[in-house]
């Protein structure tokens, strides 16, 4: 990491008019919730074919529903990091209009992060396949089978494999993508579609794309690339800001 960058970095993100962050798993690594596909990740303990896609839920839900319960007790124990809340630093500073997260911990909100774009759905809610009423997790989590009232199957309120995004989160994620002039690409690879068509439409569209990933390929388009830890290269550009 070269030290004129994150000048350069952050003299971009003070000259810029509408600044947002796409956060994918890197960003809450760092605050222990292990990611999906790294070797200690979530499929590497629980097989995605048999846990992963929305059929798996519908066809044996209390088997799924007992991996699920394993990790949102997981989540439950994890905390905002450095990465979260100089994010939320940002934000309260005037240098940061949006979050868009691909993580559905919760974590920027309990950074203090007040406009998230949650792509995938949370895991605070469950929601029920059936009518889509809304519950807390909590009483879902109460049940060894969780249900609605109408008797039909409840699972988190996050996008599974075989599921669509929701298209006005999609609607709000890619017009943010259109209007923003600097994007930070966060803690995630931004090769699995179509969360990466919105640092594609950012740059298409003239913003700068300022990337921070520990691990993976670094996008062939970034303007600026860090190799390094989110927790530990954003506290230094937010010091730049201030």
């Amino acid at each position: 990491m070269e030290r004129r960058n994150i000048d350069e970095i952050a003299e971009i993100i003070k000259e810029s008019e509408y600044v947002i962050a796409l956060t994918g798993a890197g960003i809450s690594t760092e605050s222990g919730i292990p990611d999906f596909r790294s070797k200690d990740g979530i499929w590497s303990r629980f097989n995605i074919d048999e846990y992963g896609h929305i059929n798996n839920l519908k066809s044996e839900p209390e088997k799924v529903w007992n991996m699920l319960k394993i990790m949102i007790e997981e989540m439950r124990k994890a905390r905002p990091n450095k990465a979260h809340l100089a994010l939320a630093e940002m934000e309260r500073l005037g240098y940061l209009d949006a979050i868009i997260t691909q993580n559905v911990d919760g974590l920027h909100q309990m950074a203090g992060s007040r406009n998230v774009i949650e792509f995938h759905g949370n895991f605070r809610e469950a929601i029920c396949l059936e009518c889509g009423k809304i519950y807390s997790i909590d009483y879902a989590l109460k049940q060894r089978v969780p249900r609605c009232d109408c008797g039909g199957l409840l699972k988190p309120n996050a996008v599974f494999f075989g599921e669509p995004i929701d298209a006005k989160i999609l609607v709000s994620s890619f017009d943010i993508a259109r209007k923003c002039d600097a994007m930070l690409v966060l803690g995630t690879s931004a090769m699995v579609y179509p969360a990466a068509s919105i640092p594609e439409m950012a740059k298409g569209n003239g913003a700068t794309v300022i990337e921070v990933n520990r691990d993976g390929k670094m996008l062939p388009y970034s303007d600026y690339a860090i190799r390094g830890m989110v927790g530990e290269v954003l506290p230094e550009i937010v010091a730049k800001l201030k």
